[in-house]
This record gives structure tokens, sequence and C-alpha cells, in this order.
């Protein structure tokens, strides 16, 4: 799906009150080159909630703030549920504002891949009752602070899976012959160089480091795929379910990876 079509649900920093550099927590490793705890700061937001080192994340050791999305939650928390007063401005809301901010996030991935469903062809027979959730969903994004804390998101999210994993049925059956499913599978550092993925079921898999160099990975479903540091390298991923782009910023890949219309192609990929 073009995600540039929904800007809504696309991170807008600008608009923002720094959410994710605040509420959530991150530990030294590859991807964070130090520790921070909830609800802390992090050390390089400014006073006007940009990062003060956007442009060389990769490069001073904090690659995974480069692959992370909020899906519009943050600006939605930021100028709607709280009506544009930041945490700074009345400290008193902060810590309830962090709590609705992660409801949201999740709120938002929902509408993202509700969106996408919506978008395709092969799922008409559920596109009434996509339509449906879809609006309960965003009306739910329009509540209130103490509705949002009380949602039981878990029940939302099964009503979701499930139209989507029809959905996912609907349009991998396009595919042609008896697609494979390696649905959550622990595919880390395989080697699948050219493997015929296409209209696959990958939900959840596991293909951090994986060599996809090559791979037809077009109609497969990628929701929640584990993509960090997998080489897609010359892959095939057209009409690709559920992809995101923080999923291809995790991954590598070069000029000839073929994405599917409207996705960027991560700056730190190969030319």
């Amino acid at each position: 799906m073009p995600e540039t079509r929904q800007p809504a649900l696309r991170g807008d920093c600008a608009n923002c009150f720094g959410l994710c550099c605040v509420a959530l927590p991150f530990a030294k490793s590859a991807d964070f080159a130090v520790n921070k705890a909830p609800g802390e700061p992090c050390r390089n937001l400014q006073e006007d909630f940009r990062c003060g080192v956007h442009t060389r994340l990769r490069t001073i050791g904090f690659q995974g703030c480069t692959v992370y999305d909020c899906f519009g939650a943050g600006q939605q928390v930021s100028q709607v549920t709280f009506g544009g007063v930041s945490w700074r401005e009345a400290p008193e809301t902060a810590s309830r504002m962090f709590d609705v901010f992660y409801v949201m996030r999740q709120l938002h991935e929902l509408l993202r891949y509700l969106t996408e469903a919506l978008d395709r062809p092969a799922a008409r027979p559920v596109h009434p009752e996509l339509r449906l959730t879809l609006a309960r969903v965003e009306e739910f994004t329009r509540g209130s602070a103490d509705t949002l804390e009380q949602l039981r998101v878990p029940e939302v999210r099964a009503d979701v899976n499930r139209l989507l994993l029809r959905t996912s049925e609907l349009v991998r059956a396009t595919a042609g012959g008896k697609p494979k499913s390696r649905r959550g599978a622990d595919l880390v550092g395989k080697r699948l160089r050219g493997a015929k993925l296409r209209g696959a079921d990958l939900r959840g898999a596991l293909l951090i480091a994986a060599d996809l160099t090559g791979a037809d990975l077009s109609l497969a479903d990628l929701i929640g795929a584990d993509l960090r540091d997998a080489d897609l390298s010359g892959a095939d991923l057209t009409g690709a379910l559920f992809l995101t782009q923080p999923q291809l910023n995790a991954a590598r890949g070069d000029a000839a990876t073929r994405l599917p219309e409207g996705f960027e192609r991560p700056a730190h990929w190969a030319s």
C-alpha cells in the first residue's frame, strides 16, 4: 500500500511532543548507545521536541531510532487527546500522556493495516466488515485520555487480526500455486538466496540477518516479520502484504530491490 497516501498514519515529529523520545525505554546495545528509562527524556531531545542528532543517528549508535514509527500516534496524542499542551507545560500530565501514547500507537498500527486491507481488491469480500472496524478504531483514537486508558486493546487487536488473516488468505491466493507457510518461523541468518516465497505466509517470522538476496517475496504476508539486517538486495517485494517502512529501514538492500509503490528506499541501502 502506498503509505504516502496516509499522512495521518505516519509520524509527524513537528506536531508531536517528542513522545517516543521520552515515553519509550531502551537499553545500551547495537541499536542504542546508552540506557534510557521509560519517562526519561532522551539526551538528544531538544527544547523544541526535535532530535538534535537526527541526521547522524546511525553513525553515533542510535540505529534503533531510525527503524521506529509511531504511525502518527504521537501527533494524535499531542494535538488531539491533550489539546496541544505538552508534558513540559503541564508536568502533571506527563505520566498519563505517555501511557496514552502506548495505547494510541497500537491503535494507529491497526489503522495502518486496516487501511491497506481496504486497498486490496482481492479482499473485497471482507471490505464491508473492514470499513466498520476501521471506523470503530478511528472512533477510539478520538476518545478522551480516560477512555483510552481503559480501552481493552487486546480485544480490539483480536477483532482486527481476524480480518487481517482473512485478507491475507484472499490476497495470497492470487499468487497461484500453493503458497508456503513460515508463520513465526525462526529463520535467523538463514540462506534464502533466490527463495521462491511468492504469496508466502511470513507473519511474525524471524528473518534477522537472513540472506534474501534475489528472493521472490511478492504478495508475501510480512506483518510483524523481523527484517533487521536481512539482505533484500535484488529481492522482489512488489505487492507484499502489511510491509511497513520501519521494516525496510531495519533491513539492507540495493537499487535492484523491487519495492511496493509508495515506499521509500532507505538512504543507507547500497546504490
